[in-house]
């Protein structure tokens, strides 16, 4: 399986090079339904070049994999994705990108192993694709922020009717991203983040 970048320098970028303050580093995933954003999420924010593993959707999948809503999608992560960013010069966040595809989710396993957070990607357009994703999650006790994607043919609800929908406890963080941008990218791992740090100082808070 190929490891794909957009270049390949003859070495390391500046901005590849971890900061020598760094003296934390969190482990996050990012998951959800197929075709929700989650490589777009990685690669809009990471500070170095994103690992991808990103291949063309073929015959394969057909009758398997649920592309209703993104038949235009052609190509699908089938391992993970990876970047990294910096919050200060002390934490640094490492981005795990995962599978949205059902035949994929034993990939799950090693991926969130030392996770301390995800990060759940949805499309409103398509919620359904969420529900067994949350599941999971709760299953395993992981952490989590919803970002509602916001992809322009989507339909627009209020925040309380969207938790609601995906039965989320009062006190998840839901927010709206837009994840082509870095600086949207960037607001929902800072939610992450707080939400962690609140729930150590408050445990009950989960």
């Amino acid at each position: 399986m190929d490891f794909k970048s957009s270049e390949q320098p003859a070495g390391p970028r500046r901005e590849d090079v971890l900061p020598d303050t760094a003296t934390a580093a969190v482990k996050v995933v990012i998951v959800g339904g197929f075709g929700v954003g989650k490589t777009t999420l990685v690669g809009s924010v990471s500070e170095i070049r994103p690992l991808t593993t990103e291949e063309t959707m073929t015959q394969a999948g057909v009758g398997i994999d649920d592309t209703v809503g993104v038949e235009r999608k052609t190509a699908t992560t089938v391992a993970m994705d990876f970047g990294r960013i910096s919050i200060n010069e002390e934490l640094v966040l490492y981005l795990f990108g995962t599978p949205g595809q059902e035949r994929f989710w034993f990939l799950w396993r090693g991926l969130f192993e030392g996770a301390l957070g995800a990060v759940v990607l949805v499309d409103t357009r398509r919620l359904e694709v969420s529900f067994d994703v949350l599941g999971r999650l709760e299953e395993r006790g992981v952490p989590f922020v919803v970002a509602v994607n916001s992809f322009p043919d989507a339909p627009d609800y209020p925040l309380d009717e969207l938790r609601g929908a995906l039965d989320l406890p009062a006190s998840v963080p839901i927010l709206v991203c837009d994840a082509r941008r870095r600086d949207s990218s960037r607001d929902v791992l800072m939610a992450l983040m707080r939400y962690l740090h609140s729930l150590a100082v408050t445990p009950e808070a989960s």
